[in-house]
């Protein structure tokens, strides 16, 4: 209970001096775009409008969730998203309710996930054991640093791939397949599970019953069709989506991310020698070459343990060697590898600890440096005492 009630104070205390620069800058006024944009632009418009400034890029759930936040804020106050008018608003106000949207979006989606998770991977385990894995995965520092200090909502993405790996846990194959579709529905970055929860429910089809397959490729296109319905009208439509969703264009790299390219450019000018259609093949190639054996053995053991496992690797293979990948992109790893941290305790703590540091730059740039040692240093301070007789306070109800 208290990990519950603590969580949010930390995540409330992360964003505190994050405002001094234009908010224009940075995602704090993309997302308050698309409320802007999804409430006043007609929906066949909404990947077409004014795309130099802060153009819609994100698959159509995104959209759909910004509607919602932007109709309950215009209740509230409509010049918070008043159409052209209000771009690099910002309030106390206003930054209230936009701060408040992703904690509840949090609350709602990502933290039952983690919760039912614990509830699965530690059946057996007592109860204090359980508590302190919620404590450890509600409180990793980088989620909270970049859902509530740079500003998204990468919680609901996550959130849902969670629930996703929990039907499949549960054996609601279909249902699972729902809920992972609706994660790539939020967020493309989704994709860097997509292969290993493939492996995993064909693997499992072609043991149990193959027709399965059958099952589970018609959730897959219902639920796309639902979700992509309004732009489908026309190829043309579809075809816009698909390119803003994929923007090729942006390079192989953004800024300082901690991926093999960003290494490898420091010597070799790599985007410089080859053009950036031979960027992106070359990239897919080694993603794949890195990710399939682990895919290869999950289809062929199909097993739900294996599966965290599975998705792991496939995500930091796509954040290491895949085409266009940000700081932000170790989110992703990060979700599966957290998951484990009672399981192998150093080694996941140590990744957590490297993904904090390559994310450093881009939480200086917004201004952040003062909660982002507070609370990546927090989380150290409570997980060095897992294996130690002395608790802090707030372990203090935990025994081994």
């Amino acid at each position: 209970v208290e990990s519950i009630i603590d969580s949010p104070a930390r995540r409330w205390l992360s964003w505190m001096d994050c405002y001094n620069t234009l908010p224009m800058y940075g995602d704090y006024e993309a997302q308050r775009h698309w409320m802007e944009l999804t409430l006043h632009v007609p929906i066949n418009q909404w990947y077409y409008y004014d795309l130099d400034w802060w153009g819609l890029d994100y698959p159509p759930l995104t959209a759909y969730v910004s509607w919602i936040c932007g109709k309950i804020g215009s209740i509230l106050d409509p010049t918070w998203f008043a159409l052209d008018s209000s771009r690099g608003y910002e309030s106390d106000e206003s930054k209230l309710f936009m701060r408040s949207t992703v904690l509840v979006c949090e609350f709602l989606i990502y933290v039952p996930a983690v919760l039912m998770f614990v509830n699965w991977w530690f059946v057996g385990n007592s109860w204090k054991k359980r508590e302190l894995a919620v404590l450890l995965i509600l409180l990793q520092p980088a989620l909270i640093l970049i859902d509530n200090g740079h500003f998204q909502y990468n919680s609901v993405m996550l959130g849902l791939t969670l629930w996703a790996v929990n039907c499949f846990f549960y054996d609601y194959d279909v249902l699972g397949s729902v809920f992972f579709c609706l994660s790539l529905s939020f967020k493309q970055m989704a994709l860097y599970y997509a292969l290993p929860i493939f492996s995993y429910l064909l693997g499992k089809c072609i043991k149990n019953d193959v027709r399965g397959i059958v099952k589970l490729g018609i959730t897959v296109i219902v639920t796309f069709g639902i979700v992509f319905y309004p732009f489908l009208g026309s190829l043309e439509q579809i075809s816009q989506v698909i390119i803003r969703i994929f923007p090729l264009q942006r390079g192989l790299y953004e800024d300082k991310v901690a991926n093999i390219w960003c290494a490898i450019n420091v010597i070799i000018k790599l985007r410089e020698i080859f053009d950036i259609h031979v960027l992106a093949k070359i990239s897919l190639i080694t993603t794949v070459l890195a990710i399939l054996p682990s895919c290869v053995y999950l289809g062929l053991n199909p097993d739900k343990r294996y599966l965290i496992y599975g998705l792991a690797n496939s995500s930091l293979a796509f954040f290491m060697f895949s085409f266009q990948v940000h700081e932000k992109s170790i989110l992703l790893p990060v979700l599966p590898i957290c998951l484990l941290i009672l399981d192998d305790t150093f080694w996941c703590s140590w990744f957590i600890n490297v993904a904090m540091f390559s994310m450093f730059p881009l939480l200086k740039k917004d201004k952040l440096v003062l909660p982002y040692f507070t609370v990546w240093l927090m989380w150290n301070w409570i997980g060095s005492f897992i294996k130690q007789d002395t608790k802090p306070i707030i372990l203090k109800y935990i025994s081994w």
